[in-house]
């Protein structure tokens, strides 16, 4: 069972990352960015894109077998989404701003947080959901025996 989670959490990661990528970045927002200029490739290669979801898509659902600790699943899945967004946020929003030219600070940080935001809140409750469906030895079964 836990390889089915494992492997469904992967597939959903990858699967939600580009939509939400692609669909922000390269059609929403395509002329925003295109204005703030920080986004310097004419063309983005989308296999190194797919390349970085992949090890995320591996390494997060490894990770959140170690955060689950029970409770409501989309609750927990949200959080852990959050905290993970902004973790990965103040690598490409942040630093980004700090290292490239961009137009406008402010639109470059308001946009980008927000997209970091909503994509991992959405993941992690998904991922959430999925983990909710197993117990893992980090669950409320197993808090007394750690305590």
């Amino acid at each position: 069972m836990k390889t089915k989670i494992f492997a469904l959490s992967f597939i959903a990661y990858v699967v939600i990352t580009f939509i939400f990528a692609a669909g922000w970045h390269l059609v929403l927002f395509k002329e925003t960015y295109d204005a703030l200029g920080i986004f310097t490739r004419k063309e983005p290669i989308i296999p190194l894109g797919l390349i970085s979801m992949a090890i995320q898509g591996v390494l997060l659902p490894y990770l959140y077998s170690y955060f689950y600790t029970g409770g409501t699943p989309w609750k927990v899945g949200l959080s852990f989404g959050l905290i993970v967004g902004v973790l990965l946020a103040s690598v490409a929003v942040f630093a980004e701003a700090g290292k490239n030219e961009v137009s406008s600070l402010t639109t470059w940080l308001v946009l980008e947080s927000i997209y970091y935001l909503v994509q991992f809140g959405v993941v992690g409750i998904v991922l959430g959901m999925l983990f909710g469906r197993i117990q893992l030895p980090n669950s409320e079964q197993y808090k007394n025996i750690r305590a």
